[in-house]
């Protein structure tokens, strides 16, 4: 069983047991979270296709801790300028440890 569900207007593909990397969220570690925007579960031979979100269907996640993404360098120039300029970026993340997938009536 799988699902495909979206945090943060991005997507994701998860299963039961997987570990995902999200943009930050607010959530403490060690709390849970439902995610209720299921765009699809698959599940053994029956698909369920949101449109756009699958009622009644949810994930929940534990929150395993906060993290900062590996550095990001920009290098931007102007020729003829004498324009230089170096930028850098840590994007915050949030990990989550899928915990069950359910899928309602309806």
């Amino acid at each position: 069983m799988y699902a495909v569900i979206e945090i943060s207007g991005k997507q994701y593909k998860v299963a039961k047991n997987d570990t995902i990397l999200v943009e930050r969220q607010d959530a403490k570690a060690g709390t849970s979270m439902k995610v209720h925007d299921v765009l699809l579960v698959k599940d053994g031979e029956t698909v369920h296709v949101g449109a756009p979100h699958v009622k009644g269907a949810h994930v929940t996640c534990e929150v395993v801790s906060e993290i900062r993404a590996d550095k990001v360098i920009a290098y931007k120039y102007k020729r003829r300028k004498s324009e230089k300029k170096k930028v850098g970026h840590r994007q915050a993340l949030t990990r989550l440890h899928v915990k069950e997938i359910e899928v309602g009536k309806g």
